[in-house]
């Protein structure tokens, strides 16, 4: 084989590595290049059985009316909570009760974060997507547990984090033979008790995968009221329409019916009442974006 030859093959299999990891399918849909904007929405912890399937049940009946693919997300544990009083959840066992009747009842994927690796196989059994939580995201236990599931595996990155070094998170999730990856940009640390979203780290981090935006977490104030954190959800809206006109493949939401009374992260959740107007706005934003059908997935080089 002469060195034309090799340089062919190369290129060929770089495209069919990169086709591979561009584009994930979750359930009976898919995300990535080529593929509509998918949400992921829910409260932050599971605070009680009916308020799941409330919350759950219109956030489908209103991803159905804008027709936007729709992931459920709660936690059924918080382990990364500011003070050793904040509110947690219900457990590993209640908690994936709970989603699994959730599930059930409503059909669609759910997303579930984990904070011990023994923890993601259980997960998985009723997971379409099982999560790796910002602060983890480079524990390589933590990163290989979540491969070896077979289940899509979503990374946020961490606050402390270069888009660009999340190659090396992804890289520990490919090697273990799982190409069904998502990562999340969620905001970095500036400062004390502030974040900031750089919308760089969308097309960055879409070298190597479909890339979520999480726009409740971005507006937090990490510790910011001293025994929990705050945020700002005003900035939520104009957030979310800038990481999707910078192309994000999913957009990440904390929601809840009475934001201010939420057991966890109650500053940056966005209450299930706005999330109407807030889908209509997203999905035509989503649509102008993909209709330039020239756009760059990501930067080759400098401008």
């Amino acid at each position: 084989m002469n060195r034309s030859d090799k340089g062919t093959l190369a290129k060929r299999v770089y495209l069919f590595i990169m086709e591979k990891i561009a584009r994930v399918s979750i359930g009976e849909f898919a995300v990535g290049q080529g593929c509509p904007l998918a949400l992921i929405a829910g409260p932050c912890v599971l605070e009680s059985e009916d308020l799941a399937f409330r919350t759950a049940r219109a956030l489908a009946d209103l991803a159905a009316k804008h027709n936007l693919p729709f992931i459920f997300k709660s936690s059924y544990d918080k382990a990364n909570r500011t003070s050793r009083t904040g509110f947690r959840g219900p457990g590993l066992i209640e908690g994936l009760e709970i989603l699994a009747r959730v599930k059930r009842e409503f059909g669609f994927p759910i997303v579930i974060d984990a904070h011990r690796p023994e923890d993601f196989q259980a997960i998985a059994d009723v997971a379409e997507i099982v999560q790796v939580p910002a602060f983890l995201c480079r524990q390589t236990d933590m990163l290989t547990a979540a491969a070896v599931t077979g289940r899509v595996v979503n990374i946020k990155k961490g606050q402390f984090m270069a888009p660009e070094d999340m190659g090396a998170a992804a890289d520990k999730v490919y090697a273990n033979g799982n190409v069904r990856l998502l990562l999340t940009e969620r905001g970095a640390g500036f400062g004390y008790h502030d974040l900031v979203a750089d919308m760089r780290s969308i097309p960055i981090m879409q070298r190597f995968c479909p890339v979520v935006f999480d726009a409740t977490h971005s507006v937090q104030r990490p510790g910011g009221l001293g025994d929990r954190s705050g945020g700002d959800r005003v900035y939520v809206r104009p957030l979310a329409r800038a990481a999707v006109a910078a192309g994000a493949d999913l957009l990440f939401m904390e929601v809840h019916p009475n934001p201010d009374a939420a057991l966890s992260d109650a500053a940056s959740t966005f209450p299930l009442d706005a999330m109407d107007v807030f889908m209509r706005e997203i999905k035509e934003l989503s649509g102008l974006v993909r209709s330039f059908a020239n756009e760059s997935r990501a930067p080759q080089g400098d401008a």
